[in-house]
């Protein structure tokens, strides 16, 4: 098959590509199979629980049902995999807090390369378990009282058992990104949302089915604010502004290269998912907290942070907060506009009417702020406004798959995608090499 290098590959040559190129089928072979593992832990029980008196309590939980949009119904079902990657995306919400307020964190992931993000991520492992830890320990004591034996055995087994099994998924996670295709995290999340769709789907079709044309218009109307949603999500996904940068004329040699004319690209959603991710982690842990500790403030706190809550307005307030504040904070981590600034001096580059040094920088800086501003009032909207729709119109079948689902299973998809395309890339200059 003819391809040019110039071009992305098109789907024919991925799909190509996935079947005949052992590197790229061997990785994706290996991320399907933990991917199925994984969903395999969910659905093997923690012993010792009267499961018919446990599923009756949560069934209508709402806290239980949005947890497990996250877990894949591992918390209802309390598998040994119940807490799933939570743990993992709680401490990595710590440790990059901490990096960006400590000098020595910041020093290590700065300056130190490959060694000092290595150090980093040893250091959200073991927050990560003392994370798992505390959590699980919450959730033995929570659900003690269906205990077929109750007292502190169950609760240790209980707590050992679900700490094994989130450091299990934070392993294969791990060996995911390394081995496999996309990132192992968002892919956990992402197939553990998948995995709860098709029910929602099918309950929204069998309300559809009632007969009851007004019911049948709530439902279109639903479905079409989801499909305008994802259209949205693309774009601004895929959205770039592009800031025009022109190479100095150089000479090599005997030979004069004229200036060169090219872009800097400035993502309009630098932290891509990861800002959704976090606020949805940060919202769960008062209502988790309130469950488990069943103190009444931490109750009250969690009835207002809710979607189905008492305040509704003050939990929107609260997220479209939070995933603002996580948009600046990712979108400092990925873009230095310090660095970005020297990085084009000494390459010779600079932005045509804006002087190289300070004035670069401050110049990158006030345009990433404005796009990271744009992006996240888009990503607020839309994680909010599909969710009071569903409220409003009473449809409530896909409790709590909203656009938040949606914002994590499209950007994994873009960003899983990108990366095939990449390898596929890679494999057309190793045939050329060859």
């Amino acid at each position: 098959m003819d391809v040019s290098r110039e071009k992305a590959p098109t789907a024919q040559e991925t799909f190509m590509q996935m079947a005949q190129a052992a590197g790229l089928r061997g990785r994706i072979l290996v991320t399907i199979g933990l991917l199925i593992l994984v969903r395999l832990g969910v659905h093997l029980p923690v012993p010792g629980i009267d499961r018919l008196a446990f599923s009756q309590n949560v069934q209508n939980s709402p806290l239980i049902g949005f947890l497990d949009l996250f877990s894949g119904g591992g918390l209802s079902a309390l598998g040994i995999f119940a807490l799933g990657i939570l743990p993992y995306i709680n401490a990595s919400i710590i440790v990059q807090l901490l990096t960006a307020a400590l000098p020595s964190l910041e020093d290590l992931q700065k300056n130190e390369g490959e060694a000092g993000r290595r150090k980093i991520s040893q250091i959200t492992r073991y927050v990560s378990l003392g994370w798992a830890i505390l959590q699980s320990v919450g959730i033995a004591i929570w659900v003690s009282p269906f205990a077929q034996i109750p007292g502190p055995l169950f609760i240790a087994q209980t707590a050992l058992a679900l700490t094994a099994g989130s450091m299990f998924v934070m392993w294969i996670s791990e060996v995911v990104t390394e081995r496999g295709i996309g990132n192992g995290a968002s892919l956990l999340i992402f197939i553990n949302i998948v995995s709860v769709l098709p029910r929602s789907l099918g309950q929204t079709f069998e309300l559809a089915q009632s007969g009851d044309n007004a019911i049948v218009g709530r439902v279109i109307v639903l479905l079409l604010v989801f499909l305008v949603t994802i259209v949205g999500i693309v774009f601004v996904q895929e959205g770039t502004r592009r800031i025009p940068i022109i190479s100095a004329r150089r000479q090599v040699g005997r030979k004069v290269y004229r200036e060169s004319r090219s872009y800097l690209p400035l993502r309009l959603n630098q932290g891509g998912v990861m800002p959704i991710i976090f606020a949805s982690s940060v919202l769960i842990v008062p209502s988790f907290l309130a469950q488990s500790l069943n103190n009444p403030f931490l109750v009250q706190v969690a009835n207002v942070l809710s979607p189905n809550g008492s305040a509704p307005w003050a939990y929107a307030l609260f997220y479209l907060t939070l995933i603002l504040f996580f948009s600046y904070f990712y979108a400092s981590l990925i873009v230095n506009p310090v660095d970005m600034s020297q990085n084009l001096k000494k390459m010779g580059a600079s932005i045509p009417g804006i002087r190289p040094g300070q004035k670069t920088s401050d110049y990158v800086e006030k345009v990433l702020n404005r796009l990271t501003f744009l992006g996240a009032v888009f990503l607020g909207l839309v994680a909010i406004v599909p969710t009071a729709v569903e409220s409003a119109i009473g449809v409530q079948t896909f409790r709590g798959f909203g656009a938040t689902s949606l914002l994590i299973l499209v950007g994994v998809a873009i960003e899983t995608a990108k990366q095939i395309q990449t390898y596929v890339i890679s494999q057309r200059y190793e045939g050329m090499v060859k």
